[in-house]
């Protein structure tokens, strides 16, 4: 496994790891609320932290898995080039938004850094969960521009033009149709 596989699964155990925290937290707040009739002051803000960790990082682990949701049934009217013009004009709309929102997200945590603003509950600098801002946004540039190169290279898993139909139907065929197997081809009846 190379470099790029080990980052890979630290992306997503990271992206484990924080889903898991959540539910301890909550979890363990839950029960401490209605069994005890205690609880901690921090627990909200800290799930409100995790939360935005884990979206910001399952932003980019979407892209990197083409799992974001598209809507093309207007691009699908056109021919393949066509098409793949349209991709290069979507690529370039959410590599602006990713570059706008670093330097934007950069500024505001530099900021709350130079301020010295403390989180409400939780006894760090604000700073540092908010650092996630330009981290996360930083992720979806660097996915959105690999996916960028694999598509101006016609590799296959570049800025993924999914038809999510045709996909559900690939995966579930066999439950909507018990004689097909998963790729939908008809199953052999013979024993």
């Amino acid at each position: 496994m190379g470099i790029k596989g080990i980052l890979e699964r630290l992306e997503e155990g990271i992206i484990a790891f924080l889903l898991a925290a959540m539910v301890v937290v909550t979890f363990s707040q839950v029960v401490a609320r209605y069994v005890f009739n205690s609880g901690v002051v921090w627990a909200l803000e800290l799930t409100t932290f995790l939360f935005a960790w884990l979206v910001l990082f399952g932003i980019s682990y979407g892209i990197r898995t083409n799992s974001h949701i598209g809507v093309d049934a207007f691009v699908k009217l056109f021919r393949r080039p066509l098409q793949r013009l349209f991709a290069l004009a979507a690529l370039t709309a959410g590599l602006t938004y990713g570059a706008i929102m670093v330097l934007a997200s950069w500024n505001y945590v530099s900021r709350i850094y130079q301020i010295g603003i403390e989180a409400v509950d939780l006894p760090i600098p604000r700073w540092i969960p908010l650092s996630i801002l330009p981290i996360g946004f930083g992720l979806v540039l660097l996915r959105m521009l690999q996916a960028g190169w694999r598509m101006l290279h016609g590799e296959e898993g570049g800025f993924k033009l999914g038809d999510e139909g045709e996909d559900a139907i690939a995966q579930f065929g066999d439950l909507l149709d018990p004689a097909t197997d998963k790729n939908g081809d008809k199953k052999s009846t013979e024993p």
